[in-house]
């Protein structure tokens, strides 16, 4: 049977070459997911497995990772209730009534610094600014606000997360591996961690880090879990804002409809730029038991399911006709949740989602109304194996003096 979108598609732009994705390629020629596992393209049965309560994490290296002490890993690899309940302690950093009141005035101050150096200077790399956008926002919600700079919050948080990644087989790869890890940790602990903690027994804040002091968490496990709500906070958001941006400045329309829009409106085109170039590009879950859904998907008890972000955000059957091209009404139209998979969906859908979207917002809507912005250099499209997703390296943008 011929469905309404099989019909249209003919006549679609994006079937006649229309292709708005700019990270398509690059991520089509290196993904790889893991061994064995099965990979799911439909955006049903990639939801269905997300949400589903008979799959664990797997990928990542969840596979080895030791869940017997829950205590001292990241609340990324928990599964359960001792994952739900890790989450709902610090859910309210993360509400929107927590984003317009509290963080809104962090990324408001933020951006007050980045707009007076960029006219200052004239030009700027724009990861550089939108990577400090991210590591200010990230820091006030985790509570890594005792360091000696942002600047050097940043490079030392990056650091621990390379190392973290790039871990080689074999046995004195492994050492090398140990060694380098132990002094990039010991150095955020001693000069972001430690101080912050120290501050939040003197006088507890509403943070992460205050909730895991009062929860007695231990030391490695506060340093997980600084890692993987700051490390995500930071990276991910800096790549996304500056490919938000990217087809911003290059399509004219967009931008216009961006400036004059609403709230609402704003976030409604960031969501479909995000569907479009997701940061991650998959998620592996493996079967604790056997599943079967009505999206038709079946899995063995171990078995793996790669979940393909990107194929599921342009399935047709949820996203209609133009599956490629940008359309800030097309979420609205079929509706579904704006950015689709782009977050992730169910227990592990990403705690931060929206203080991602609000602080990209709100970093473009400041940043586009400055007097002669301009983006004088586009970005080169890079890959990053280890986490299977793209970075945006080199773009440049300019405006008037102040």
């Amino acid at each position: 049977m011929t469905t309404t979108a099989q019909a249209a598609a003919p006549a679609c732009p994006a079937h006649s070459g229309r292709d708005d994705r700019k990270s398509a390629r690059i991520a089509e020629a290196n993904l790889k997911p893991a061994d064995g596992a099965r990979i799911i393209r439909s955006f049903a049965a990639s939801r269905e497995i997300l949400r589903s309560t008979r799959v664990r994490q797997a990928g990542a290296s969840a596979e080895v990772v030791d869940l017997s002490k829950p205590d001292e890993i990241s609340f990324f690899f928990l599964d359960g209730d001792v994952h739900r309940k890790r989450r709902a302690a610090v859910a309210g950093l993360f509400a929107p009534r927590t984003i317009a009141t509290r963080h809104r005035a962090v990324m408001d101050r933020t951006m007050d610094t980045i707009v007076a150096k960029l006219q200052e200077r004239g030009s700027a790399p724009l990861d550089e600014l939108s990577w400090q956008m991210a590591v200010d926002v990230a820091a006030e919600i985790v509570g890594l606000t005792n360091s000696d700079s942002n600047a050097n919050l940043a490079r030392r948080v990056k650091a621990v997360l390379e190392s973290s990644i790039t871990r080689k087989p074999g046995f004195f790869n492994g050492l090398l591996f140990n060694a380098r890890m132990l002094v990039h940790v010991g150095r955020f602990w001693k000069h972001d961690l430690a101080p912050a903690v120290a501050a939040r027994r003197h006088q507890p804040r509403d943070d992460v880090i205050t909730h895991m002091v009062q929860a007695d968490y231990s030391r490695k496990g506060m340093i997980m879990e600084c890692l993987s709500y700051g490390g995500a906070g930071m990276m991910t958001t800096r790549e996304f804002i500056v490919m938000a941006a990217w087809h911003l400045f290059e399509k004219q329309p967009l931008r216009e409809r961006f400036l004059s829009g609403s709230e609402e409106d704003q976030i409604a085109i960031l969501e479909e730029i995000l569907r479009l170039e997701p940061v991650a590009s998959m998620l592996h879950r493996r079967a604790a038991e056997p599943l079967a859904g009505p999206a038709g998907m079946a899995l063995a008890e171990g078995e793996t399911a790669c979940v393909s972000i990107r194929e599921a955000n342009v399935d047709e059957a949820i996203t209609g006709p133009c599956p490629f091209e940008i359309d800030p009404d097309r979420a609205k139209r079929m509706k579904v949740a704006g950015p689709y998979l782009s977050f992730g969906d169910g227990p592990h859908r990403c705690p931060g989602a929206q203080v991602a979207l609000h602080e990209t917002r709100l970093f473009l809507d400041r940043l586009l109304r400055l007097p002669g912005i301009r983006l004088t250099a586009e970005p080169q499209v890079l890959w990053n194996a280890q986490i299977q997703g793209y970075e945006l390296r080199g773009a440049v943008v300019a405006c008037d003096p102040s």
